[in-house]
């Protein structure tokens, strides 16, 4: 659990940066660039003597899902919808989380289930509001397809790694990696304006930290941590950054000015309706998943 709650406040950090530094340039192009650091970072290693070719390949086809497929249907989401309703269609990622898993395991486990809705319903708190826009559908589809992106391959990756106990994370990261490197960079050969691009060096140490830290370290540890977590765990875990987002907002990059009480209530329910989610999980599965090697 450590590992989900540092990447989620690396990842807290993120929309900000995102919303403040890099409005107006290309996201295919950012996703791009960050998926490459990601490579990169962790390229010095990649391992792949103890692994079959076969498993090579699989890990790749992974990253292209989890992180290639989410991020291009993720940014382009934003073409259709307001920031704030791009947040709001995320939630349902953790019922995915759990779904996918029931279904490649061939099972239904309430349990899961149920933490999953709990942290739904959590962010839900936080992010609820009706806006009314032509693209919805669009939008909406979008991100949906996001959040199944995702969600299937954290958990692809998670049933990898517990038939793969051997092989340390830091030694495969790399392909994950490189899978959805190459995933976003088709989208952005064809949607990029490349001769439109005009890039700032505070940009430049955006993009950069988005890539290495938020992207790299980020997705590492996440992946890490859902490989040591049992499934309903690793779904409430996936909004848990979403009340953390809105207090870098709030006080690190003063993005709501006028904080009212109402507001407050909201992060204060999320939240505890999110580590509710957490330790119900915990409590009710306790013994039910052996942990990893570290």
């Amino acid at each position: 659990m450590p590992y989900l709650a540092t990447t989620s406040l690396l990842w807290a950090f993120s929309f900000g940066l995102i919303g403040s530094e890099l409005k107006g340039v290309d996201s295919f192009f950012v996703a791009t660039l960050r998926l490459c650091c990601a490579t990169l970072l962790f390229l010095p290693f990649l391992r792949t003597k103890a692994i079959r070719k076969k498993d090579c390949e699989k890990l790749m086809v992974y990253g292209a899902i989890q992180f290639g497929l989410m991020y291009s249907f993720y940014m382009k989401a934003f073409q259709y919808l307001p920031p704030h309703l791009v947040a709001l269609f995320s939630i349902l990622t953790p019922v995915y989380v759990v779904l996918i898993h029931d279904i490649r395991q061939r099972k239904f486990s309430t349990t899961f289930f149920i933490a999953a809705i709990i942290s739904v319903l959590g962010a839900a708190c936080l992010e609820a509001k009706t806006v009314s826009i032509g693209d919805f559908w669009i939008g909406f589809g979008l991100m949906q397809l996001a959040g199944v992106s995702f969600a299937y391959g954290q958990v692809a990756y998670r049933n990898w790694k517990r038939q793969n106990q051997t092989v340390k994370d830091r030694e495969v990261f790399s392909l994950l990696a490189a899978g959805g490197a190459l995933t976003a960079l088709q989208f952005s050969l064809v949607s990029t304006e490349w001769s439109d691009l005009q890039i700032n060096l505070s940009q430049w140490g955006s993009i950069l930290y988005l890539g290495f830290v938020a992207s790299g370290l980020g997705f590492f540890l996440w992946n890490k941590g859902a490989s040591l977590s049992n499934p309903g765990t690793l779904a409430a875990f996936n909004n848990a950054v979403v009340p953390l987002a809105v207090l870098v907002s709030l006080f690190v990059f003063k993005e709501i000015e006028d904080m009212t009480i109402s507001m407050m209530v909201r992060l204060a329910i999320g939240s505890g309706l999110i580590i509710v989610a957490v330790l119900f999980c915990r409590r009710g599965t306790k013994g039910r998943f052996a942990s990893l090697p570290r």
